[in-house]
């Protein structure tokens, strides 16, 4: 074992463990296993979990909590298919903006449901967005009512190769302050 590497010693749960050997302790292999599992089927069950990773029922029950708690795990969800819901056009744009339109431009996207995701960036764009659209048209009026805010960079997406890869769980992971986020089923 070097020295980064760290066991805990045998404590109650509810004894204060320091953050970073917390986060050791929970990103071990079982929780590495549980990790994977979890990305391939965020459906199993407790107990199905817990018959894959090795550890006992309360136990996973336990660790998926401490998870959660310490936002490894942000939410349980499930991946829907835009084109099944008619939304056939795919795209990303990038967003430049003064400083004066930047907080303007940051409360409107928030309003705008064909935006998926939006990224702050470095460098030029101040902003990447990738957005879903019904058609053409909607993406056209979509650009539209973003130029009072900046200069918009189209690119439609014609195919995606790799899309939601899973995380490998499999190596020595890092123990970076985290935001206490609650995990949530959508």
């Amino acid at each position: 074992m070097d020295s980064t590497e760290r066991t805990l010693p045998a404590k109650s749960l509810d004894q204060d463990i320091p953050a970073t050997e917390f986060d050791n302790y929970l990103m071990d292999s079982f929780g590495r296993s549980l990790l994977k599992e979890l990305q391939e089927n965020s459906r199993l069950s407790v107990a199905e979990l817990s018959r894959r990773v090795g550890l006992s029922a309360t136990a996973t029950a336990e660790r998926l909590r401490q998870m959660e708690e310490q936002g490894i795990l942000r939410a349980y969800t499930v991946t829907i298919d835009r084109m099944s819901l008619g939304l056939d056009v795919l795209a990303f744009i990038r967003m430049t903006c003064e400083g004066q339109h930047y907080y303007r431009l940051l409360e409107f996207i928030q309003t705008l449901e064909e935006v998926r995701e939006c990224h702050h960036l470095t460098g030029g764009d101040a902003f990447l967005l990738k957005v879903t659209t019904l058609s053409m048209g909607d993406l056209e009026s979509l650009i539209e009512a973003l130029l009072p805010y900046g200069n918009p960079v189209t690119s439609l997406v014609l195919s995606t190769p790799i899309e939601g890869r899973p995380y490998n769980v499999t190596g020595k992971l890092t123990s970076a302050p985290r935001r206490n986020r609650v995990a949530r089923r959508r």
